[in-house]
C-alpha cells in the first residue's frame, strides 16, 4: 500500500469519527445509512471537484465543516413536509439535509449545469429517492408551495423572500445560513415573520416562521 493511500485512509477514518462525534454532540441521531451516505458524498465531491472545480476547498476538514454547518440547524427545526434548497451548489446545505431527512420530498434548485449534474449524480449514488434536482433560477420555478425553504447561497434575505413568493404560502418557513450582518437584515425585513437567530461560531442561522 502506498503512503498516499495510507494517508487518505487515515483521513477517512478521522472523518468518520469526527462526523459521528459531532452528530452526537449536537444530539442529532445517526445510523449506518446516514454515515455511509455522508462518507460516499465526500468521496464523490472530491472526485468531481478535481475535474470540475465545484468548490474552492474540498479537503476532508472543509467538507466535514460544511456537513456539520448544513446539519446543525436540524437540532432546532421541526421536520418539514417538503423542502426547497436554493442554490445548492456543491451540495450544501440541501443535499446534506436530504441525507438526514430522507423521507422529506426535497427539491434542489441549482442554475449552473456542472453543479446540477453533480447533484443529480450524487443523489443517485446516495440512493436518495426523495430528491429532485432542477437546473433553473429559483424565480423560474413552477411548483406548489414548499413547507421549508433553505439557502446558503443567496445573501440578501429580502431578495430571497421576494424570489420565492410564488412557491411559498402562509405556512412556509425559511432557513437561511448567515454571517455577521444578519441583525441588520432582520431590521429591514419586509414580511411579517417570527424571527429566530441561532449562533454557532461565526455562523448565524436565520429562521423565519409564519406568525400564527
Amino acid at each position: 500500500m502506498s503512503k498516499e493511500v495510507e494517508i487518505v485512509e487515515d483521513k477517512q477514518e478521522y472523518f468518520q469519527k469526527s462526523l459521528i462525534d459531532n452528530l452526537e454532540k449536537f444530539s442529532l441521531d445517526s445510523d449506518d445509512k446516514l454515515i455511509w451516505r455522508l462518507k460516499r458524498f465526500t468521496q464523490i465531491l472530491r472526485e468531481w471537484n478535481s475535474i470540475h472545480n465545484l468548490t474552492s476547498n474540498s479537503s476532508f476538514d472543509a467538507i466535514l465543516e460544511n456537513i456539520i454547518d448544513s446539519l446543525y440547524p436540524l437540532k432546532f427545526i421541526p421536520k418539514p413536509k417538503s423542502l426547497l434548497d436554493v442554490g445548492t451548489g456543491a451540495g450544501f446545505p440541501g443535499l446534506i439535509i436530504a441525507c438526514f431527512w430522507d423521507d422529506v420530498p426535497t427539491l434542489l434548485c441549482e442554475p449552473l449545469n456542472k453543479r446540477s449534474s453533480f447533484l443529480r449524480y450524487a443523489s443517485l449514488e446516495l440512493e436518495l429517492d426523495n430528491v429532485r434536482v432542477v437546473r433553473k433560477r429559483v424565480e423560474q420555478l413552477k411548483e406548489p408551495p414548499f413547507n421549508l425553504i433553505s439557502s446558503r447561497a443567496v445573501s440578501d434575505t429580502n431578495m430571497l423572500l421576494d424570489l420565492t413568493k410564488e412557491i411559498s404560502n402562509q405556512n412556509s418557513s425559511y432557513l437561511f445560513y448567515k454571517g455577521s450582518r444578519v441583525s441588520q437584515e432582520v431590521k429591514s425585513l419586509k414580511r411579517e415573520l417570527k424571527v429566530e437567530i441561532i449562533k454557532r461560531a461565526t455562523r448565524q442561522y436565520l429562521l423565519l416562521i409564519p406568525k400564527k
